[in-house]
């Protein structure tokens, strides 16, 4: 077996520097902008009332032959119709992701179908999926059992309450892009970042939590970044982003050791250190090293192609909606991308706490649906569909400068 950098797996890595030029290498890989990907990601409550703690086993029999391993060892985790996995979170949280494509219309139209298709097996076994980015209803609590999570909840416990919350009671819609060329790479990482508190606001679909309102817009926001800051916030924009990616990652705690049964890391072991030998006689190989990197939760993660982690969960069909808005934006000039989303960008935390209602976020927002809008028809989708998404998301802009003007 072989790591994404063509390495054998199980070679041991000999240093941090030699780690770092690694994920810089299989973390960011250059070509033209071609490809797109959604994951769709829902809570999941009982039917009949929803506070009720979701069990396992129904979850698990309502899935059927499409569970993951993490949730019926030895399932063969078939694709949904159109080809999309399903995966489950750890507080049972279900997640489905299709294959990359080069056409936004066949994204949407296969990404829809698998999504209802998931729906239909829910309610069949008195399940529904959730409408928000975060659990509304109940209190985090963690019903797989796998190693990697328990070390994980066991990690974010000492750091505070949202790294619970954040493994256990969240959702999120995830659009991956391509990172482009080479000389395009970091104007693309920084225009995903500068689009984000914009679009965390536009978006903020997660106020209550545990019966509760959080005061914040999405409280989704709230707990990401709370969880191990400040590896879940904003990285520095700065530089090249390969090379920050990978002192990051170098930098950032190791949450799994994955030896013997019981996967806890060492309290303040970082990979880097790992990697310089910190520990005698256990060198990290480069499997552990891309292990590593699936337990960083920034709010875009660089997989190869982009990962933008940062929206909610919408209701029904309102992934649509972002989806098309920012692969139009990402098709447009960078320069004016970059203009429109200046007056709000770095201010992820204003825009997650108050969304719209702040004043910078909201003229960030009203220039980002104007550019977004303008250049729909470059996603190829349905003139109707595209005409649809336009006046949802004006709409948005309107009602909020409406309601700050009166």
């Amino acid at each position: 077996m072989t790591s994404p950098g063509g390495f054998p797996a199980t070679t041991p890595i000999g240093s941090r520097a030699e780690a770092e030029g690694y994920v810089a290498m299989v973390c960011f890989k250059h070509g033209p902008p071609r490809l797109y990907g959604v994951e769709l990601e829902w809570t999941v409550h009982h039917a009949e009332d929803p506070h009720r703690p979701l069990d396992a086993g129904q979850l698990s029999k309502a899935l059927g032959e499409h569970a993951p391993a993490t949730l019926v060892r030895g399932s063969p985790q078939l694709p949904l119709r159109r080809g999309a996995l399903v995966t489950v979170e750890p507080g049972g949280q279900v997640e489905i992701s299709g294959p990359a494509t080069d056409s936004i219309p066949r994204l949407i139209d296969d990404t829809a179908a698998d999504a209802a298709e998931l729906t239909s097996l829910l309610l069949d076994a008195g399940l529904m999926p959730g409408d928000h980015g975060l659990d509304p209803f109940r209190a985090p609590r963690r019903i797989l059992t796998v190693p990697r999570y328990a070390a994980m909840e066991h990690a974010f416990q000492r750091l505070g309450p949202h790294g619970p919350r954040m493994m256990c009671s969240t959702a999120g819609l995830q659009i991956c892009l391509d990172a482009g060329e080479s000389d395009q790479t970091a104007l693309r990482w920084r225009a995903l970042h500068d689009l984000g508190p914009a679009l965390v606001a536009l978006f903020a679909n997660s106020r209550r939590r545990a019966g509760s309102d959080t005061g914040w817009a999405s409280a989704r926001t709230q707990a990401t970044f709370g969880t191990c800051a400040p590896f879940t916030e904003p990285p520095p924009l700065d530089g090249d982003p390969a090379a920050a990616w990978a002192r990051t990652a170098m930098e950032a705690p190791v949450l799994c050791l994955r030896r013997g049964d019981t996967w806890d890391a060492p309290t303040g072991l970082t990979f880097g250190a790992w990697a310089d030998g910190q520990l005698p006689g256990d060198r990290p190989t480069y499997d552990d090293l891309d292990y590593h990197l699936s337990t960083l939760f920034p709010p875009v993660r660089p997989r190869g192609y982009l990962e933008v982690r940062y929206l909610d969960a919408q209701p029904g069909d309102g992934w649509i909606a972002p989806t098309l808005l920012l692969t139009a934006l990402m098709s447009a000039p960078l320069d004016q991308v970059l203009a429109a989303a200046e007056p709000a960008a770095g201010r992820w935390f204003p825009a997650a706490r108050e969304g719209l209602r702040d004043t910078l976020v909201l003229r960030a927002a009203r220039d980002v649906v104007a550019l977004g809008t303008a250049v729909l028809d470059r996603t190829g989708a349905d003139p109707e569909l595209t005409a649809a998404v336009a006046t949802r998301l004006q709409r948005i802009v309107d009602t909020t400068r409406g309601r700050r003007a009166s």
